[in-house]
């Protein structure tokens, strides 16, 4: 069942990453804050605006009165309210005075990360703390997490989709050099980056889009260079395992990445070598799914589960899903394959199969995959190359569309799973002119 979700609120947005209107989870929090400094106007005496910064924040930042229907500018602002302290240059001046920077932090911290762009404009002492990474490191302590989707469509270009204000984001350009541009890529999100991993000429490159500064960065090195590799990300760790060297071996060795201090560490090998494999996080543990082996063209059938706790890895025999295609139909050559299309959403592990376009569900205690229903209608793809299936918070979500002599369109549709079978809601679609390249959920 397939059904556009307010289709009149998809915008398309500018060439940056700050939005102002209030998604329904943030707008309770944030009408809080926007109150506050309305509060705290009514409690001083009205003071003149100065140019430059306060003009700025008139313009980014208007209180919320009412059911949020009606639009009303006031005078006052975040600026404003700092204007007292002007003398101050402590990181404490140039926050809210009047509530004191524990009660500041604790505002901005219920407000949407859509919003902290406009924040950040405000002054440098609101810019400090957005690009410190402060807010987001609290944010995932107090369970607070926003998920939005980046997935890129044309080579070196990337744009990102809120789910829940339904609104198209571009991305900086990435810049570097031809080799990187036609190599293949695999993408990750973890914490506040989007790591998007290729070859140059020489070596193999990684690429960081930070959220912080919306702007790209490369230099940063694995211990051991791969690609091919699977992956998946929980907080501000993300693991990555097996895949190929430059030499093209098959590797069984993984590292841990902590995107707080931009770090990689080995840790144990995999029992078996395994390429072009899939990962997820689930019960705090890692695993990778299917992939092709040493000496072998079929593809692995066998899982893997790492504990973060133990440091050990246990082999889970028959774990990947029946084969894609079902009974009687044509298999491709594994290599051929695009790696499963799996997702772990609230600690159940699902499975898309691009042939039979069916959705399956794993049973943990009895090592068995279940047929849930159909995915989306439109959801086509090349092998299963062009077709994006992700966990999204609590929902899935299949990023993909129909291609027609270099016309077509992307379309992205969601599902909360329940004891029900999968009722997909359309929540965008916008033309493209090639099909899903790489995809990424960044929740912080």
């Amino acid at each position: 069942m397939l059904g556009l979700s307010n289709p009149e609120i998809m915008l398309e947005g500018p060439s940056y990453l700050g939005s102002r209107d209030l998604p329904s989870p943030c707008e309770q929090e944030s009408k809080w804050i926007y109150n506050t400094f309305h509060v705290i106007k009514l409690s001083r005496s009205k003071r003149q605006m100065e140019d430059g910064e306060d003009q700025m924040a008139r313009k980014v930042l208007k209180p919320f009165e009412g059911d949020g229907n009606e639009e009303k500018t006031e005078d006052m602002s975040l600026a404003q309210i700092n204007h007292c302290h002007a003398g101050d240059h402590s990181e404490l001046g140039l926050l809210i005075h009047q509530l004191g920077r524990d009660i500041s932090i604790s505002c901005l911290l219920r407000c949407s990360r859509s919003d902290y762009n406009a924040i950040a404009s405000l002054n440098k002492g609101f810019r400090s703390v957005v690009r410190s990474g402060e807010l987001y490191r609290l944010r995932r302590e107090m369970g607070i997490v926003e998920h939005w989707v980046y997935f890129s469509c044309i080579l070196l270009e990337w744009e990102a989709f809120d789910p829940i204000r339904h609104r198209w984001m571009h991305l900086p350009r990435m810049t570097s050099n031809e080799c990187f541009k036609c190599s293949d890529k695999e993408s990750l999100a973890v914490g506040t980056e989007l790591l998007v991993f290729g070859k140059e000429i020489m070596s193999h490159v990684i690429y960081r889009y930070s959220i912080l500064t919306n702007s790209w960065s490369s230099g940063m090195k694995m211990n051991t260079p791969r690609c091919l590799f699977g992956s998946a990300s929980l907080g501000e760790i993300a693991i990555l395992a097996g895949g190929c060297d430059p030499c093209g071996n098959i590797l069984s060795s993984a590292e841990l990445y902590n995107s707080e201090t931009g770090k990689w560490m080995t840790i144990p090998s995999m029992n078996k070598a395994r390429k072009m494999c899939s990962g997820v996080f689930m019960d705090g543990k890692f695993y990778v799914i299917g992939g092709i082996g040493v000496g072998n063209s079929k593809t692995l059938t066998c899982g893997e589960v790492y504990d973060l706790k133990t440091k050990t890895w246990r082999e889970i025999p028959n774990m990947f899903p029946a084969r894609n295609g079902g009974a009687g139909a044509t298999e491709a050559p594994a290599a051929a394959e695009a790696p499963p299309l799996v997702a772990a959403v609230n600690n159940e592990l699902y499975a898309a199969d691009y042939a039979q376009k069916e959705l399956r569900k794993y049973d943990k205690k009895k090592n068995l995959w279940v047929t849930l229903g159909q995915l989306p209608e439109r959801a086509v793809s090349m092998n299963g190359w062009g077709l994006a299936f992700r966990a999204c918070g609590d929902r899935l979500i299949v990023i993909g569309g129909p291609r027609a002599l270099s016309e077509g369109m992307i379309e992205l549709n969601s599902w909360v799973p329940n004891e029900g079978p999968p009722e997909w809601n359309l929540l965008a679609r916008k033309p493209s002119g090639s099909f899903v390249y790489n995809c990424a959920v960044m929740g912080c």
